[in-house]
């Protein structure tokens, strides 16, 4: 499956389960683990868990496994690792808290000009 359509299937998975504020962050270059994150929330701790749980579902019912999954017990966060796409459902206070989006929306000129 290319890329664009995991994210795809991803995002359709998020919706179904009425996530919020879902966004796509392109990391290409700038992570070595993953290419795209896709970062969502969750309204309860066990809203956080059955979304994950959906994004699980829906790719293993196209073939595809899960490279790892943390934070199930928990519910602040699950990861979802779907090697060239990252997952994180989390809720509210923790995505406030970590800002996913700020720390990955650097750009490669920004962190060279910051080192000078």
């Amino acid at each position: 499956m290319q890329t664009d359509q995991l994210i795809n299937l991803v995002h359709s998975a998020l919706e179904d389960m009425k996530a919020r504020d879902v966004a796509t962050l392109n990391v290409t270059g700038k992570s070595s683990v993953t290419d795209y994150m896709v970062v969502a929330s969750g309204t309860s701790k066990r809203h956080v868990m059955s979304v994950a749980q959906e994004v699980i579902d829906k790719v293993k019912e196209q073939g595809i496994l899960p490279v790892g999954v943390e934070g199930q017990g928990v519910g602040d966060w699950v990861l979802v690792d779907l090697g060239d796409v990252v997952v994180h459902v989390m809720m509210p206070d923790a995505r406030s808290f970590y800002d996913i989006e700020r720390l990955w929306s650097f750009d490669e000129g920004d962190a060279a000009a910051d080192n000078d």
